[in-house]
């Protein structure tokens, strides 16, 4: 069931949303409350949906997909959510990890069928391309994504997800000093990735 666009319903800012309407929800939804799973999904799908497109580079159906599967798992574990951070930022790592999780498996090739090799079109970006802004945005990803897991995380988190950096560090198990740190080791490895020659 392909969806591209998160549904009008679940639209609402996630800034609505303040720390004790949180908590009141989340105890509702420990005693069985369903409405309140809903209004917890209102408050956080479109910035979850978000940061998985992102991830995903723009693949709308997988970035649906894989939000699906994140509250999937968030609701199969809300019994383990001790409040630690916030909603948002908890469903920020639970759809980190399911995007890695999702780019670990294996790709399954099927071979075309004789001849159809000569309709596919040239996977090489034209020259235009290459100077566009979306090549540089695709590079950019591309380079985020090759970081070790402690930094990609912290910049997906900081930049796609707007996770503050005390937030990240609560999740983290981390200062807020230490999240700097591995977001200043991140640009510098950034940097030296994107003045490389594109191979």
């Amino acid at each position: 069931m392909p969806a591209t666009r998160p549904p009008a319903s679940r639209s609402p800012d996630p800034a609505l949303l303040d720390a004790a309407e949180e908590r009141e929800l989340l105890a509702a939804l420990a005693g069985g409350d369903r409405r309140a799973a809903e209004r917890l999904a209102e408050a956080t799908y479109r910035q979850t949906w978000a940061v998985l497109v992102r991830l995903c580079g723009g693949d709308l159906d997988l970035a649906a997909d894989l939000t699906q599967e994140t509250y999937r798992k968030a609701w199969e574990s809300i019994g383990r959510f001790r409040g630690g951070a916030r909603l948002a930022t908890w469903l920020f790592r639970i759809a980190y990890t399911t995007f890695v999780n999702h780019k670990r498996r294996p790709i399954r090739l099927v071979p075309l069928a004789d001849g159809f090799d000569d309709l596919m079109a040239d996977g090489e970006p034209s020259s235009e391309e290459l100077f566009s802004g979306e090549e540089q945005g695709r590079r950019l990803r591309r380079a985020v994504l090759d970081l070790d897991d402690t930094l990609r995380f912290a910049v997906t988190a900081r930049y796609w997800a707007e996770l503050p950096v005390e937030e990240i560090a609560r999740l983290e198990g981390v200062t807020a000093m230490g999240v700097r740190k591995r977001l200043a080791r991140a640009f510098q490895t950034l940097a030296a990735a994107l003045k490389e020659p594109k191979s």
